[in-house]
């Protein structure tokens, strides 16, 4: 049962805190809300009702006592060094995130790493059982996480659970290559709803759980062994905060900083951007090798074009991550030496994160954004470019291997593992009249506009409320939980979401 303590009727489980300890220029400490849609999204929803978020502060050690920041309550979790280096380095980012990307790199199998995994979800779900009201909403984020929701239930068993998976989830095939996978999908079965990016990934889910535990299954219901409970699976894809991004990209002084951009780097016919994490799941050294085979081929070159790829540090104590980064920073220095000119580099290579407004001038700067991962749960980039250019300009080359493509497939698609299909999308791309890719853009910025963060959260949150096994009065009624005012009250619904709705996540 809930302690004494304050509690809350939202609890939101993720590895970080919304927020990061920064020092100030006088040398003083203060929290910082991160960037980020998942914290966006949050905000919106915890502004009609009070709410806890239970993460890791960002430091080893001791966890700073909870504290209060923005109206959100924050539930501090500590972490040691070998957590973070087993739990975290090791575990989710060298055994789990490959498996879930196709294995682009191999997956090390290590039981000391398993068994930080276990200790660390159940010290999070302790925390969240610690804050959380009698009947909360406990919804807990990604891959980090796989064991809390049966972790929770079994500590709080009146609590709704709800899971989000912001990353691929594999097919079975590779799925099973894990050692623990029986364990992994018995956490997740402890959810009363599983959110994931794409129909493909929750049948991929659906598919290990009657493949691998023999559960029954029917359609997105998994029947969980030992119990009448049914856990539903379903395509529920993330967005970003259309009207508060485009607001920042309409501000006067980042329009200006967008053409002092385009001015410093000598006023280019085009300008083309790359915007990732430094992984080894975006194709960046595919996206640099078509750059460099258009250039060689003479289709096109600096000063005249010229490509500004920005690569944020991740994980650089990994080995692979290590790795990776000294083959893009080699490439890039081979194509600036072999086919750039004195004050006229082919590519502008960035290894630093930026700010917001800094990110948003940078879209608007850009003629053509390359965003060609080799495999993407979403890829919001994808969609905070769309969103900055309120002016209609500019040409987003997208892989078929994001969420996002599954949205916006009105972009200029592309397989990035295919080097001359890629080339040839980026000249289209480039080559294609303004009046028609403004017609394009145009497409692109409704899609992203109607379904924004806020109604994905909101989505989520009805689509949890409406999971199976719960009273759901406002359907005997031909209510609709996940309908907007105005919505047909005769459209056919399967489980909270409109077949219309079920072909767009398709």
């Amino acid at each position: 049962m809930p302690s004494a303590r304050q509690t809350y009727d939202l609890v939101i489980a993720a590895n970080r805190l919304p927020v990061d300890k920064v020092v100030t220029d006088s040398g003083e400490s203060e929290w910082r809300r991160s960037p980020g849609g998942l914290v966006t999204a949050m905000e919106s929803v915890m502004r009609s009702q009070p709410g806890a978020w239970v993460g890791w502060a960002g430091d080893t050690g001791e966890a700073p006592e909870p504290f209060d920041e923005d109206g959100i309550h924050l539930r501090p979790v500590p972490l040691s060094a070998d957590e973070v280096r087993d739990y975290y380095e090791g575990f989710s980012n060298d055994t789990l995130w490959p498996i879930y990307h196709d294995v682009i790199v191999p997956a090390s199998f290590h039981r000391d790493w398993w068994s930080s995994y276990q200790t660390v979800n159940q010290r999070f779900a302790e925390a969240v059982a610690e804050v959380a009201a009698e009947g909360a909403r406990v919804w807990v984020q990604d891959y980090q996480l796989q064991l809390v929701p049966a972790l929770v239930r079994k500590l709080r068993p009146d609590v709704r659970i709800g899971w989000f998976n912001h990353i691929p989830f594999p097919p079975v095939e590779l799925f099973a290559q894990l050692p623990w996978r029986t364990q992994l999908l018995d956490g997740l079965l402890g959810a009363d709803f599983l959110g994931f990016q794409r129909q493909a990934d929750s049948r991929n889910f659906v598919r290990a759980c009657r493949q691998l535990l023999g559960a029954r299954t029917k359609r997105d219901l998994v029947t969980v062994e030992g119990s009448h409970r049914r856990v539903r699976a379903a395509a529920m894809p993330i967005s970003v905060d259309f009207k508060g991004l485009e607001e920042l990209a309409k501000q006067p002084d980042v329009m200006a900083r967008a053409r002092e951009i385009r001015a410093s780097l000598g006023d280019p016919e085009v300008l083309m951007l790359g915007v990732d994490r430094l992984d080894y799941t975006k194709g960046i050294r595919h996206r640099l090798k078509a750059y460099e085979e258009l250039l060689s081929e003479g289709r096109f070159g600096p000063p005249e074009v010229t490509l500004v790829q920005v690569a944020t540090p991740s994980r650089e104590r990994v080995d692979a991550y290590r790795i990776l980064r000294g083959e893009v920073e080699q490439t890039v220095g081979r194509i600036n030496g072999e086919l750039g000119k004195i004050g006229a580099p082919a590519v502008h290579y960035l290894h630093h994160s930026y700010p917001r407004e800094e990110m948003a001038a940078l879209f608007q700067a850009a003629d053509v954004m390359l965003v060609t991962p080799l495999r993407d749960g979403m890829n919001l980039v994808a969609k905070e470019y769309v969103t900055c250019r309120h002016d209609l300009g500019g040409a987003l080359v997208l892989s078929e291997f994001t969420g996002a493509w599954h949205e916006l497939h009105q972009a200029f698609a592309c397989n990035p593992h295919d080097i001359e299909g890629l080339k040839q999308t980026i000249l289209r791309a480039i080559n294609t009249p303004a009046k028609d890719k403004q017609r394009i853009m145009r497409a692109l910025r409704r899609r992203v506009a109607d379904h924004d963060v806020q109604r994905w959260a909101a989505r989520y949150l009805a689509a949890l409320d409406a999971a199976p096994d719960v009273p759901r009065p406002s359907l005997v009624s031909g209510a609709d939980p996940l309908a907007g005012p105005g919505a047909d009250p005769g459209a056919m619904h399967l489980g909270g979401i409109s077949t219309a709705e079920r072909a767009t996540f398709a």
